[in-house]
């Protein structure tokens, strides 16, 4: 299968330590997307996000710089993760996220560039900005 990778880059109003538990923490994981979450604290703790549409493995963190995560759709292929890296940078008074993902199976690529922005990005930023 072929695969493809994605980079975004975006900046949010709010302090890193914000925007990182955003990602990590159930409960406003749950509330920013609107949907149920289940997300371990810990690398190797198990998460499932959008009801169980997207689950996977937290493979390592360092609290407030950086998430690596093992992600997979319930429609792809058995077996087949990708790998989600977040970066957090203090910038200025806010947050600058980067993303990137590797091991997009290739047809999915513009559905899931196209998610990141409109059900996490937009959310986030209007979360923060209340």
């Amino acid at each position: 299968m072929q695969t493809k990778q994605l980079r975004q880059v975006v900046t949010f109003r709010a302090p890193v330590s914000a925007v990182y538990g955003a990602l990590m923490d159930s409960r406003r994981h749950s509330r920013i997307t609107e949907s149920r979450a289940v997300i371990g604290r810990r690398a190797g703790s198990a998460f499932s996000v959008w009801g169980g549409g997207v689950t996977g493995v937290t493979v390592a963190l360092s609290p407030n710089k950086r998430i690596v995560q093992a992600w997979r759709g319930s429609g792809w292929p058995d077996g087949h993760y990708s790998i989600a890296v977040f970066t957090f940078r203090k910038a200025g008074k806010g947050t600058q996220l980067v993303f990137e993902q590797y091991g997009i199976p290739s047809g999915e690529l513009r559905d899931i560039a196209d998610g990141w922005r409109n059900y996490y990005w937009q959310p986030m930023k209007t979360f923060f900005e209340r």
